[in-house]
């Protein structure tokens, strides 16, 4: 090689040697970036999951407490209604639910959504998952108010409705980023971070209003007098208040929807007050009933926690630790008084879900207006905190959106919901007949019973006639 090519070759050499070592080190920065982009959204979409799990596993604490919460002639009724809440729920929230809450489309708007029916053209599976379950709660909420006498074939259709319709609604209004409330321009909009209006206020007045159409049970409300008519495993219920004490965590904390960009401090916060207002709920409730009662009642101590949680569901990313001890204690206050106040208007409630899930739900709602701190609204993102809490000094502003929201809730769950039952009770029918009341639901609807040793068919081991089956209509 002439000496003038060999003086080029090695300057030459060296430059495309620092040139492909620089592609290189590019390259692999380049790599870098989305591998560590991809496991960030991998843990965030974990969470979601996670989450969605503990709120599906709140089917159980449900069907624990709602069983517990009535006699033992109705048990097997109030499991299957369990059952058909997460079954029809899910398929209904796949083909409408979706679509009327989060839908993208050009005819959606900020009342419904209205696109991706049965999820066509749709992919972001993780979040209609933890969605589906808060849908499938809502429903299940309605089954405790109606219990020990609504016929199966009626919950059937109702459950279709809520999940399908009455609920989604709800959800894009408050949820959706295109929905009126959500878009409300004061203070921060209507603010629910878990849905104490959303979820509970919807599942609690929605039974209400069944309750109220189907009439009472018999031998509640006579003579005059209001007749207890106890549940038959307190420790059910009690384990049912557990589950969904445990569930609620994934509720609360899971709405931060991720744990990236500050979503994971979030969360602990929301534990951490999730947990303070279960337990003011539960104390507070005990301590009411041994005032009032002179007897520290376990069924009010139950309902009081769940309260507790209740009202802390939205508001539990914009106040402080000290704002939850005094929202659970007030939520499992608001509670007693709507046990009273349905007692007053005999309207039958056997397991409380309208004082837990409504009146508990109202005070949830109203809690964000009063209570968040301008640094928790800011935390959880909300568009203006200087309108924060109105007995923090934040002004009205915040106070007013949130009555706005909640008497849009109301008002939409009472017609639609009122609606539906009068239609299923001039067409299909609500209620079983007085034998099936007397004999249980369990016997005649379902064809046995859910302790056969001691039940009305005697065909346990306990009954002079028995043979060890399990029992037969």
């Amino acid at each position: 090689m002439p000496k003038t090519a060999k003086a080029l070759w090695r300057p030459l050499s060296i430059t495309a040697g620092a040139l492909l070592a620089l592609a290189f080190v590019s390259a692999a920065a380049a790599q870098e970036e989305d591998p560590v982009a991809d496991l960030i959204a991998s843990i965030d979409t974990a969470w979601l999951i996670i989450c969605g799990i503990l709120v599906f596993f709140m089917q159980a604490g449900f069907a624990m407490l709602t069983s517990g919460f009535v006699r033992s002639k109705n048990t097997a009724n109030i499991l299957m209604k369990n059952v058909i809440d997460a079954s029809v729920g899910a398929v209904s929230f796949w083909a409408f639910g979706w679509a009327f809450a989060y839908g993208v489309s050009d005819a959606s708007n900020s009342f419904i959504g209205l696109g991706n029916f049965f999820l066509t053209d749709f992919d972001d599976y993780a979040d209609w998952f933890f969605q589906f379950a808060f849908a499938a709660a809502a429903a299940t909420i309605v089954a405790g108010a109606l219990a020990e006498r609504l016929k199966f074939s009626a919950y059937l259709a109702y459950t279709v409705v809520i999940t399908g319709f009455i609920y989604p609604v709800v959800v894009h209004w408050g949820w959706d980023d295109i929905g009126w409330l959500v878009e409300l321009n004061i203070a921060s909009g209507y603010v629910d971070f878990a849905g104490s209006g959303i979820v509970h206020m919807v599942g609690g007045f929605a039974g209400l209003v069944g309750a109220i159409i189907l009439g009472p049970r018999m031998g509640k409300f006579t003579g005059g007098r209001v007749n207890a008519i106890p549940g038959h495993s307190i420790a059910l219920a009690t384990l049912g208040m557990f589950i969904l004490w445990f569930g609620w965590y994934g509720f609360n904390a899971g709405s931060t929807l991720e744990l990236s960009g500050g979503g994971a401090a979030l969360a602990g916060k929301v534990a951490a007050n999730t947990t303070i207002a279960a337990a003011s709920g539960a104390i507070a409730a005990a301590m009411l009933s041994r005032l009032f009662t002179r007897r520290y009642d376990p069924g009010l101590t139950i309902n009081g926690a769940l309260g507790g949680l209740v009202g802390i569901t939205a508001p539990c990313a914009t106040v402080d630790p000290w704002a939850a001890v005094i929202i659970g204690a007030i939520g499992a206050g608001i509670m007693y008084a709507a046990v009273v106040a349905l007692d007053k208007f005999k309207i039958d409630d056997p397991v409380g879900a309208f004082p837990v899930h409504g009146a508990a739900g109202v005070w949830g709602v109203l809690a964000v207006g009063l209570f968040s701190s301008e640094d928790g609204l800011a935390q959880g993102g909300y568009g203006d905190p200087s309108s924060y809490g109105l007995l923090l000094g934040g002004g009205g502003e915040q106070l007013l959106a949130q009555v706005i929201g909640l008497v849009a809730i109301v008002a939409w769950v009472v017609v639609t919901a009122a609606i539906l039952f009068l239609a299923i009770k001039f067409t299909i029918g609500l209620r079983i007949s007085e034998e099936e009341e007397e004999r249980g639901i369990d016997l005649l609807e379902h064809g046995l019973d859910s302790y056969p040793d001691f039940g009305p068919t005697g065909s346990g081991i306990f009954s002079s006639r028995g043979n060890g089956g399990n029992g037969g209509g």
